[in-house]
Parts: C-alpha cells; sequence; structure tokens
C-alpha cells in the first residue's frame, strides 16, 4: 500500500474521522487492485506517480501498460482540498489483448466538513455478451450490497443503467453494475460500512473474468468491434461523466491522471451498423434494453 496523500501525522491525531477512514479504505483497495491485475497480468507491473496540488492535497496514480494481457490498466486515487474537502478515487481499469474489454470503477467518494455525501460504482463494458460473465459480475455485486439492505441493490443497478447513457447513441455504455451518489443516510458510519463493501466486491467480481478470457483467440473483425466500442466508451466519458467533468474544471487538477482511463486506442466509422443476428448486434440489443442478471 502506498503512503498516504495527507501526512501521516496528521491522520494520527484523527484516527477516527472519516475523511481519514476513506483515505486509508482508498489506499488500501488501490494496493489490492493493482496487485491482483499485476498478478493476473503474468509479471507486469505499475508505474507509480505521487503529485500534489499547489491549492491543496494530491493523488497517486498507478498505471500498467503494454503488458502480458492489459493493454492499459490504471488505478488512481485523488486527494482533492477546497472549501469543501473532497477526496476522490476513480479507479479505472482498461484490458485487454483479446476481445474484451472491461470498465471498473471501484470508489468514488466525496466526504465534506458542514454536509457529507458518498458515492461509488462499479460497472462492467465487455465488448461481446457473455452471459455467464454478466450474472457472475452482477451477483458479486448484488451479495456486497444485500449485506446492507435487500433494496440497495435494484436501486443502484438501475441507476447504473440510467447514468452510464450514451444519450446521442441511444445505448448504455456497458451492461451496468451499480452506482450511487449523494448518498447520505441511514448513518455516516453505515454507509462508510456499505462502501467499504463494495470496494471489497471489484476484485472477486472482475478478476476471474480476466482470467477466464485472457487466452482467448480472436478475429481483425472483433478487433474492429472492440475498438468501435472504445469509441463509444470515449464518447461517455468526455460528453457525460460526472466525475471527468468534476476533475477537468477543479483548478489544479492533474489532465494525465484524469484522461487515464481513456483507451489507448479507440476508432470511429462513419455509419458502422453490424449485421443483423451478429454478436455484434446481440451486443447492441443489450445496450439499448438493459436487462436483470440476477434476481
Amino acid at each position: 500500500m502506498a503512503s498516504p496523500v495527507t501526512d501521516l501525522r496528521e491522520l494520527r491525531r484523527r484516527p477516527g474521522d472519516m475523511k481519514t477512514k476513506m483515505e486509508l479504505l482508498i489506499l488500501e483497495t488501490q494496493a489490492q487492485v493493482c496487485q491482483a491485475l499485476a498478478q493476473v497480468d503474468g509479471g507486469a507491473g505499475f508505474s507509480v506517480d505521487r503529485w500534489e496540488r499547489k491549492e491543496g492535497g494530491g493523488g497517486i496514480s498507478c498505471v500498467l501498460q503494454d503488458g502480458h494481457v492489459f493493454e492499459k490498466a490504471g488505478v488512481s486515487l485523488c486527494m482533492c482540498n477546497s472549501s469543501l474537502e473532497i477526496p476522490l478515487a476513480e479507479p479505472a481499469l482498461r484490458p485487454v489483448r483479446a476481445p474484451m474489454q472491461c470498465h471498473a470503477t471501484p470508489l468514488d467518494v466525496s466526504v465534506g466538513n458542514k454536509h457529507w455525501w458518498f458515492g461509488g460504482g462499479s460497472d462492467l463494458t465487455p465488448t461481446y455478451l457473455n452471459q455467464e460473465d454478466a450474472v457472475h459480475f452482477h451477483r458479486t455485486l448484488k451479495e456486497a450490497c444485500d449485506r446492507h439492505g435487500p433494496d440497495l441493490y435494484p436501486k443502484f443497478k438501475k441507476w447504473c443503467d440510467d447514468y452510464f447513457y450514451i444519450a446521442h447513441r441511444g445505448e448504455r455504455r456497458g451492461i451496468g453494475g451499480i452506482f450511487f451518489d449523494d448518498l447520505d443516510s441511514p448513518s455516516k458510519e453505515e454507509v462508510f460500512q456499505f462502501v467499504q463493501s463494495c470496494a471489497q466486491a471489484v476484485v472477486p467480481a472482475y478478476i476471474p473474468l480476466v482470467k477466464k478470457h485472457r487466452d482467448d483467440a480472436f478475429t481483425p473483425q472483433e478487433k474492429l468491434w472492440q475498438q468501435l466500442r472504445r469509441g463509444r466508451y470515449v464518447e461517455f466519458n468526455l460528453l457525460y461523466d460526472r466525475g471527468t467533468k468534476f476533475g477537468l474544471f477543479t483548478p489544479g487538477s492533474r489532465i494525465e491522471s484524469i484522461l487515464m482511463s481513456l483507451p489507448l486506442t479507440a476508432r470511429w466509422e462513419y455509419m458502422h451498423s453490424p449485421s443483423a443476428n451478429s454478436k455484434e448486434a446481440e451486443i447492441l440489443e443489450v445496450l439499448r434494453h438493459p436487462r436483470d442478471w440476477v434476481h
């Protein structure tokens, strides 16, 4: 685990403070995700970049690029201090050399001095539909949510489907997961425990899918479709994503870290449309009409 962004002496002065607990949770999550990704990649390592904002705070950006499995994987955290002290962690995972790509966001958390709230989510963005993968991913997230109430997964699953919507395309970015923001009840400690459960679910939800598909063969046509889907991912992140906008409009923000989640390569073809009854058309149908994967 990397050293905290906040000075250790300050953290020791307030061990029970929620901001301290959140920073330590985010650091621990970053370390766990990096370790899992490096292990499944088969030996590639992350470059670790610590940086500071003159306005206050800073971040730690960890990037694995041109690995054995991952074309690009990034796990980044940022601690921004302003009139509201807002810790923000948005790790982003970007595989792979095979025609499956996913995006996971373990944590996106805000805690203010005069007002507090939590936000976060985890979603899967495959190039092709695999029913077993979708069920595994959603079931893992549902189990994490169910520990804190039976109504949370259905609520946050729908929120995810609605949030990751590319309005100008009429389709979702991926097959969903969970998403929540401005969460400030029932209590600060109870919401923190829920966020902690969600963070701990990221690796078991995602890594088994990488292990399952990392040696898959793929055709030039499938690679082309992956590149086109990556283009849709870029469109959503740059036009609609609140976290990206927050970062771009925050004074002293670090653009390299904000745009780290974008793919290494992508493609846009004019008026591209998949053939009817193709695998490409199958995933588009799900992106246009979200499904309930678990009950």
